[in-house]
C-alpha cells in the first residue's frame, strides 16, 4: 500500500515528507512499547503510536521504520520534528484512536496491524 493511500484512509495530517508519499508499506505495528515494536516489526512496516517522545524516532530509525503515524490528533513537538527530518522519517498524525486507525488499515488490506 502507498503511503499516499494510507493518508487518504486516516484523514492524516502529513508533518514531514510529504514528498516521499510513493512509496509502499507492507505492514504496520500499532502500539505505545518501543519494546514491543523492537520484538515485533516486520519489514516495510509504519508505526502507529501514541507515545510522544524523542524515543520513538529512535527506535522506528534503528527498525528501518520510515513512517510514524500518531495517533488520537496527537502533534510531536519541533524536537521530534526536527529529529525525524534529520533521519528521513515521513511522520504523520491523525485524530483516529490506535485501534480504530489499525482496523481502518487491516480493512483496506494492510498486513500485520
Amino acid at each position: 500500500m502507498k503511503l499516499s493511500d494510507v493518508r487518504e484512509i486516516l484523514s492524516a495530517e502529513v508533518l514531514t515528507g510529504e514528498e516521499l508519499l510513493d512509496k509502499e508499506v507492507h505492514s504496520a505495528c500499532g502500539c505505545d512499547l518501543m519494546s514491543d515494536v523492537l520484538a515485533f516489526v516486520k519489514d516495510r512496516a509504519l508505526l502507529l503510536t501514541g507515545l510522544m517522545n524523542p524515543q520513538v524516532i529512535r527506535t522506528a530509525e534503528m527498525m528501518d521504520i520510515e513512517t510514524v503515524i500518531f495517533v488520537r490528533g496527537k502533534k510531536p513537538d519541533e524536537a521530534i520534528i526536527g529529529m525525524a527530518k534529520m533521519k528521513d522519517i515521513i511522520v504523520m498524525t491523525t485524530d483516529y484512536p490506535l485501534y480504530i486507525a489499525a482496523g481502518m488499515l487491516y480493512k483496506a488490506g494492510l498486513g500485520n496491524v
